[in-house]
């Protein structure tokens, strides 16, 4: 089974303005509300691509609830730890002004909660698939992504994390499957500027020797790159499309790559699969179906250096 994590789940309130005005009443020309936080892109994206898996992490008040209803049309099974204080996120991204979002803070995270989150995580098994994506909220210890695969260490289970700064570079050394920084995220790991597919090579192989497996690493409209367990590099360029929504694109190629793996067991495939799943979703207005991702695979050309 595969399970995410979302720490700090949304209801996300994408809209467009066709001429906004700084200080005035705008009104928007589009709308659309959607479950939202990483691993919970993530869940819907696989689901898409056919993969059952279950959604975990935290919800309070009706947005948690609206959440939970989301996914289950989805169909997916969402087991969610309820706060009983404070509301989750929402979180207004406005799409087509330059990407601008006003981010909710979330409700606070007691430790009784976090151990419950602790013990539904004892129930996974040796194959399981576990995805850690996102930010946490600010009441959790800043180390609980390592925290999480310490006490998985022994389960032999498939971690994969996208997440950044100290957070991604704390669970290396206990040897997560997938990682997926962008190059910005990267090159601030490593205090450079990333502004090419073969500059990301030396700095993924850096992660690798501090532990971590495959390192799959997006680079918006100049493609992505994958530096895998066995060595070999992979380069896509971004596949041609007209980029209608940003928003998931990311958690998307970490779904797509997801499946393509267990699917095939194939590194070179899983990257073609990643990042024609997250292109599709940046060409839609929603978060990619395996149609989509299956046209766009079409002309999605990997290089192997």
């Amino acid at each position: 089974m595969i399970y995410t994590v979302t720490f700090n789940p949304s209801l996300d309130y994408i809209v467009s303005v066709e001429d906004f005005k700084l200080g005035m009443t705008n009104r928007t020309a589009t709308e659309h509300m959607l479950p939202g936080g990483k691993g919970i892109n993530v869940s819907i994206v696989l689901r898409q691509l056919g993969l059952d898996n279950t959604a975990l992490g935290f919800v309070a008040g009706f947005t948690g609830e609206e959440i939970i209803r989301n996914l289950k049309e989805y169909g997916i099974q969402a087991d969610f730890i309820r706060i009983p204080a404070g509301i989750s996120r929402i979180n207004v991204k406005m799409k087509n002004i330059d990407g601008t979002e006003i981010n909710g803070m979330g409700p606070e995270i007691s430790p009784d909660k976090m151990d419950q989150l602790m013990a539904q995580l004892e129930q996974l098994s040796q194959g399981d698939v576990l995805v850690l994506a996102g930010s946490i909220p600010k009441s959790m210890p800043d180390d609980i992504y390592r925290l999480i695969l310490k006490r998985m260490e022994s389960k032999k289970i498939m971690a994969v994390v996208d997440a950044t700064g100290d957070l991604l570079m704390n669970v290396l050394p206990y040897h997560p499957f997938l990682i997926k920084p962008n190059n910005h995220e990267l090159g601030e790991l490593f205090d450079v500027s990333i502004t090419t597919r073969e500059q990301v090579v030396p700095y993924a192989k850096k992660l690798q020797e501090r532990g971590a497996a495959n390192v799959l690493v997006s680079m918006g409209g100049q493609g992505a790159v994958l530096v895998s367990e066995t060595g070999e590099v992979y380069m896509a360029e971004a596949p041609a499309g007209e980029l209608k929504n940003s928003v998931g694109a990311g958690d998307s190629m970490v779904a797509g790559f997801v499946t393509g793996w267990i699917t095939r067991r194939d590194y070179e495939y899983a990257f073609r699969m990643g990042v024609s799943t997250g292109s599709a979703s940046a060409f839609s207005e929603n978060l990619a179906t395996r149609a989509e991702a299956e046209e766009v695979m079409k002309r999605c050309e990997v290089i192997k250096l």
